[in-house]
């Protein structure tokens, strides 16, 4: 099996200002030399059969991206309306400025299949494609955020993936993200 960094995540999980919520102490060609050559601790389903999760023990000191609410923080949330791509409708986002969270425990690499990246329009030369990464303290799914299952429902041409939304679980990612918020450095 191989794996290699979608353009799409290059900008999200190395941009090319460094930002200290992003991947920490390595390269992208680092990152993916890695996964290819060391195998996960887990593999799990993600959210629709083209999509799985690797999860590898953090061997750099990127920090967990969703942190608590708690009354102690709550004063640092910020929200705007923001798009991914320039393509992409912009959207409701919220996140903590000034927070100092801990080095996650895992990192969960999010990966496309090769027919799935075709549908979307991207093309790769590998088994799996890199779309994004979680940065958590257990060895698990952070819930996908609620506006990205609804971006997700509207199809490829909105940014999403054409899979519709599932209720279960978009109602058990509202719980989480109620609760939770991501953070920028």
């Amino acid at each position: 099996m191989s794996i290699v960094l979608t353009d799409f995540a290059r900008p999200r999980l190395f941009p090319r200002e460094a930002r200290r919520n992003t991947i920490q102490d390595i390269t992208p060609e680092e990152f993916v030399r890695y996964l290819n050559e060391v195998a996960p601790v887990a593999v799990l389903d993600g959210y629709a059969p083209f999509c799985k999760l690797h999860v590898h023990r953090n061997w750099t000191s990127t920090r967990c991206l969703a942190v608590p609410i708690t009354d102690d923080n709550r004063h640092l949330l910020r929200s705007d309306y923001e798009a991914r791509t320039r393509d992409e409708l912009p959207v409701l986002v919220r996140w903590f400025e000034g927070l100092e969270p801990p080095v996650a425990e895992y990192l969960i690499p999010i990966l496309y299949s090769r027919e799935q990246l075709a549908k979307e329009g991207t093309l790769i030369d590998a088994d799996w494609g890199i779309v994004g990464c979680m940065y958590t303290m257990a060895p698990e799914e952070t819930p996908m955020a609620p506006i990205t299952m609804m971006r997700n429902a509207l199809g490829v041409e909105e940014g999403g993936s054409g899979v519709p939304v599932d209720r279960e679980a978009y109602g058990r990612a509202v719980e989480f993200w109620r609760n939770h918020a991501n953070w920028r450095g």
